[in-house]
């Protein structure tokens, strides 16, 4: 653990638990807590109303749904705001610091220290948005204004966690905060923006007197179905990511040579893709894209894949047309469009003699500049039929090294010297020398003919 990583938790548990002590002596518990729906209930029934609302939140709790970043979505915040609305900070606090336990806790699955920082990392976001609540108008009379109290906490307390969270995320797996923000945002919003009028309502029929506690727990049916959608949302992009692994397998598997190579460049190009700070949606393209890379060797006859001499030019066309034959195949599967610039250009070359368009620096996607790193090193660190003798390590890096500029981006190389791939292995260090600006003639001809195309089609349309 980093130092920095353990000054955040001692920092953050330190907070919260000064926030609820301060807050449980300062604030007592709303009588509207109470389970008996009283006017004015006895302290017997006010602390049976909080174990009733820590016992819902800990059934919500019991089993979160991991999400593709990491972060554990639980349907507990329901009933958490709903128990924060009704009983003020205090409780919120309370109710936040013992529901949220989970049984992977209780399993010792995870460190004390790990279960500090999660507590913690939703007390302070409770009692933060329990305090909002209070000061809008957490016990108006009126609906709307209880209501809009109500959702405006618990937009405080989203936001407050998902930041704190984030960051611990990050300091943990060494990405930036704001990537590990992003990364699962969109699904947390929407579970936010689905269980925050969900509590309000929760919290209303609690207090009706006819009804009582025992109508809150009917709440329990669509919580589940939530949870139960969070999971088949996971399940479904599992089962499509070991789909998409099966199908290079498969492809790989047509050359004994190459079984595996597809996973192995998926995993280099992500260690790449977190050193460049990519984000979430940037990563699962890499790990699509990385498997699905060489998908158009399918087309390629077996009489060129597997030649174990130098291939002949017309052999050579074959075989490089392989990455528009990859695009195509991909091509109708709308899910996969963001890798569809991966698969088609992850040969393209940094000076522009590439294929199969002869992209030039930046005009080459930066997901596919990554992924002809890793193509390139894990090629030649394995058997291939034309080179029998693998590369060592250190030989490939400094490939790498010496082509920086021409054939490979020099900041993607950078870039990956600072992964586990090349831990210990001497690098020779990016070339010093000034390059010219490669094929200059070739991208002013380029930019020409685009030009005439432009200025042609212009006249026809006048004429």
């Amino acid at each position: 653990m980093s130092k920095a990583l353990k000054l955040y938790i001692f920092g953050l548990v330190s907070a919260a638990a000064v926030a609820t002590v301060v807050t449980s002596l300062v604030v007592p518990p709303d009588p509207r807590i109470a389970i008996t729906g009283a006017n004015n209930p006895s302290s017997l029934s006010i602390a049976a109303g909080i174990v009733f609302w820590v016992a819902l939140t800990l059934l919500a709790s019991a089993l979160p749904v991991e999400l593709p970043g990491g972060t554990r979505l639980a349907v507990a915040i329901a009933p958490g705001i709903a128990a924060m609305s009704l009983g003020g900070p205090a409780v919120g606090a309370w109710v936040a610091l013992i529901g949220s336990t989970e049984l992977r806790e209780l399993r010792g699955r995870i460190p004390w220290y790990g279960t500090l920082a999660n507590h913690a990392g939703i007390v302070l976001p409770a009692i933060a948005g329990a305090w909002v609540m209070e000061a809008i108008g957490r016990s108006a009379t009126n609906p709307t204004l209880n209501f809009f109290a109500t959702i405006a906490g618990a937009a405080v307390l989203f936001v407050l966690n998902l930041i704190l969270a984030s960051a611990l995320t990050a300091l943990r797996t060494d990405r930036g905060v704001w990537t590990a923000i992003v990364g699962d945002a969109r699904v947390s919003l929407a579970n936010f923006l689905a269980l925050a009028p969900m509590a309000w309502l929760m919290a209303q029929v609690y207090q009706i007197q006819q009804a009582g506690w025992w109508a809150t727990l009917l709440f329990g049916l669509p919580l589940y179905t939530t949870r139960v959608a969070h999971h088949r949302f996971v399940e479904m992009r599992e089962m499509f990511t070991q789909t998409i692994e099966s199908l290079a397998n498969a492809v790989d598997k047509r050359d004994p040579f190459t079984s595996n190579h597809s996973k192995r460049v998926m995993l280099i190009a992500s260690d790449i893709g977190r050193e460049m700070k990519c984000s979430e949606s940037e990563m699962e393209a890499l790990e699509w894209g990385g498997l699905l890379h060489d998908i158009g060797k399918i087309g390629v006859r077996d009489e060129i894949l597997l030649k174990q001499e130098r291939l002949n030019k017309d052999e050579r066309m074959k075989m490089n047309a392989h990455p528009e034959l990859g695009a195509q195949i991909i091509a109708p599967v709308r899910r996969l469009a963001p890798e569809l610039p991966i698969i088609r250009h992850h040969h393209e070359w940094y000076n522009g003699s590439g294929y199969p368009d002869r992209l030039i620096g930046d005009e080459i996607p930066k997901l596919a500049r990554i992924l002809h790193v890793a193509d390139a090193f894990e090629a030649m660190t394995a058997k291939r039929p034309y080179r029998m003798t693998p590369l060592t390590s250190e030989q490939a890096l400094g490939e790498l090294r010496k082509f920086a500029g021409v054939q490979f981006d020099p900041v993607v190389v950078d870039a990956f010297v600072r992964t586990p791939w090349v831990d210990g292995v001497s690098d020779p260090g990016r070339s010093t020398d000034l390059r010219p600006i490669p094929l200059l003639a070739q991208a002013a001809g380029r930019l020409t003919a685009a030009t005439g195309r432009s200025e042609a089609g212009s006249a026809s349309d006048v004429s």
